[in-house]
């Protein structure tokens, strides 16, 4: 009989474990037979030794496979994305239902806010009646019903990387490559997905600093996931500006719905088209760019949301009258330029982190999101700004939160020389 003790010995002795084993330690993870203090050295063993392709690949099916594995029986493909979490970006709010709109289904399952990077739960939650956590039968009807729903993964859904997860909190070893991987996509492909596309950033705002980084993340996402099974696509994009001009999960929601309602287009609306043709591309749907923006410019994608938010609790009108919903914080103010010049970098994760510190955030798991605070109307690179002039406005609870922030993002968004902004989308994987 396979235990643990013989799995993490192996690891120290620099030897690969068995698929046989990796399933075993997955299992025991998610019926509690592997204690905590295994489940550590586990994580430290695969975080200082790594683990092959084809046994990132076992280890990801079983974790896959430690819980619920969901099944579909729908009359279109059955795709979705991912992000590694980033700045302003509220691509998922925008491409789900315009996905939706053209004839696929998107049963997302998302997560909270981590570190600086917001969560797309979290912007959810700023919705009146939005039920991120509906039972099975609630999800599955919504899904058929609008195409899509973003939602939070059940007790039952990957349990074995729940547990995983929050060691690797603890214990230093989020970073390793095998263990990200393995995290992300067996949520994912316990969704029952047919297509899966990945939004790795880059940058200032993101997790990964370089593009070697980025690039290694990629790779491994696509590699592992097209192994088990689920034709993937990868994207390395830009986060040294936030994705849309706002951070906070109230400003957020609006800036997601300016777009879907044909008020704005810009990054937002771009990136939503690249990452949405690969996936309608990948499920055999023609001239897929052309498609997502009728869906956008149309009105289609925005009905779709309509019927995703009354179908999982919120207004029935929220589509067309979502600024009498969303929350307002009671502090606004301009935050000025300090100096007059051009926009020639912004440190997104200083930005976040101002965010998190309004309330916008969470510092430790227990802590209430305020959903009205945040940052809107910031510059983009290159910009020309007069001393005086604003770089954002503040949204805060109260004056002093306002003051400090307002520090904090002076210092965030340096004023030079001009500095052209690169490409938004900086390679293609898979």
């Amino acid at each position: 009989m396979m235990e643990a003790r013989a799995v993490i010995a192996a690891l120290r002795r620099g030897e690969e474990p068995t698929a046989e084993g990796l399933r075993w330690f997955a299992s025991g993870l998610a019926d509690g037979s592997v204690s905590a203090a295994q489940a550590g050295a586990f994580a430290m063993g695969i975080c200082l030794r790594g683990l092959s392709e084809e046994n990132r690949v076992a280890l990801t099916l079983a974790m896959r496979d430690s819980g619920h594995v969901m099944r579909w029986d729908l009359d279109g493909p059955v795709v979705d994305k991912h992000s590694t979490g980033g700045v302003g970006d509220c691509v998922s709010l925008v491409l789900a239902p315009a996905l939706a709109a053209c004839g696929v289904y998107v049963p997302m399952i998302s997560g909270r806010g981590l570190g600086h990077t917001g969560g797309t739960l979290d912007k959810l939650d700023a919705i009146p009646g939005y039920a991120v956590a509906p039972d099975e039968a609630r999800f599955r009807q919504v899904v058929r019903e609008a195409g899509c729903a973003i939602v939070s993964a059940s007790a039952e859904i990957a349990p074995a990387d729940r547990r995983l997860y929050a060691v690797r909190d603890v214990t230093a070893t989020v970073e390793s490559l095998d263990l990200i991987t393995s995290s992300i996509l067996s949520k994912k492909l316990a969704a029952g997905l047919e297509g899966l596309v990945l939004d790795v950033k880059v940058g200032s705002g993101a997790f990964m600093k370089t593009d070697e980084e980025a690039r290694a993340l990629a790779q491994a996402l696509v590699s592992t996931a097209n192994a088990a099974g689920c034709p993937t696509t990868a994207f390395v994009t830009d986060m040294n500006q936030p994705i849309a001009a706002a951070l906070g999960n109230t400003l957020e929601v609006d800036a997601a719905m300016r777009v879907l309602t044909g008020r704005e287009q810009g990054p937002l609306y771009e990136l939503t088209l690249a990452l949405g043709a690969a996936l309608l591309e990948g499920a055999g749907i023609a001239d897929p760019e052309a498609k997502l923006r009728a869906a956008l410019d149309g009105g289609a994608a925005a009905e779709r949301m309509g019927r995703m938010v009354y179908g999982l609790g919120g207004p029935m009108n929220f589509v067309e009258d979502w600024g009498r919903y969303l929350p307002e914080a009671t502090v606004i103010r301009e935050i000025p330029a300090p100096v007059s010049g051009h926009v020639a970098s912004i440190d997104g994760e200083a930005l976040g982190l101002a965010v998190v510190r309004l309330g916008g955030g969470r510092t430790v798991e227990t802590d209430r999101i305020d959903p009205a605070v945040g940052l809107s109307d910031v510059v983009r690179l290159g910009a020309r700004v007069e001393q005086g002039a604003p770089l954002a406005r503040i949204h805060a609870a109260r004056e002093d939160q306002a003051e400090e922030a307002i520090r904090v993002v002076q210092n965030a968004i340096a004023l030079g020389d001009p500095a052209e902004a690169g490409p938004l989308v900086r390679e293609r994987v898979g």
